[in-house]
This record gives structure tokens, sequence and C-alpha cells, in this order.
């Protein structure tokens, strides 16, 4: 039986700021991402499920990723921990969706969290074989397994 890939693409806008970076990234400036997320299985072969046929259904990843990522990080703020504590604690009095994660928050370091999120969620039957991120029209990063 043949290995089948499927691709669901997303997008979302977050903001994000790179500690200690020598460019004009260290400011605070956001992007509109867009993200491809491929599976790869063998299609369910099962004549008494609704899902015969398919490696996963659209709708289930869709849920899956808005879930665990697009939810997170869709209009956030997105910084690293060792962000100063005062600057954190200012923008959390006047901001409500700031995320703090133990990373550098580039598209690659992203990229490596997602995939665990996700990994961490789907089923044996499912392989998470290749996120793509886009941070600009120009500008993208893959995470492949």
């Amino acid at each position: 039986m043949s290995i089948i890939k499927i691709t669901k693409q997303f997008s979302f806008e977050m903001a994000h700021a790179l500690r200690n970076y020598d460019g004009l990234c260290r400011n605070i400036h956001g992007h509109s991402y867009k993200m491809d997320i491929t599976l790869a299985g063998q299609p369910l072969h099962d004549e008494s499920s609704p899902k015969n046929g398919m490696v996963m259904d659209f709708g289930d990843l869709k849920r899956l990723v808005n879930e665990e990522i697009i939810s997170l990080l869709d209009h956030a703020l997105v910084l690293n921990a060792k962000t100063d504590a005062k600057l954190v604690e200012a923008l959390k009095q006047n901001y409500e969706k700031i995320v703090i994660v133990d990373f550098q928050p580039t598209t690659e370091n992203l990229l490596n969290f997602i995939a665990d999120k996700l990994k961490a969620k789907l089923s044996e039957r499912v392989k998470l074989t290749r996120i793509r991120l886009r941070e600009t029209d120009t500008s993208y990063a893959d995470w492949e397994e």
C-alpha cells in the first residue's frame, strides 16, 4: 500500500521581537504567517468508518492546528523568556495576548515548537512530515522529518 501525503494551509498574524539581535528584528514587529502542514500515512481502509479512504480528515487536521497552534499564536506578541521582566509585565498590563517562550522566537525555532505540539497530538497512524512556515512572501523555513 502506498504512503500518501496530504497538506493543509493555514495563516495567522503574529508579532515578535528577537532578543539581542543585531538588526531591525530586535524591535517588536509583526508578520502575516502562512503555514503548510503535511502529514503522511496510508489511507484508512475500513468500510464501516466515515473516514474510510482518508489519511486524515482535513476538518480534523484544521481543528487540531487551530486548537494547538493558531489559537495560541494568532494576534499574539511572542517573546523570549529572557526578555526584561519589567517590560513583559508592562506589556501584559496593557495587552491581552503575550506569549512567553523559552527560545528565541525565530521562524526556525517556531517550527520546532509547532512540530512538537502537533506530533504529541497525532495518532500513530499518521506522521507529520513537513511544516513550511512563511514569514513573508519571499522568506520561509521548512521543518522536515
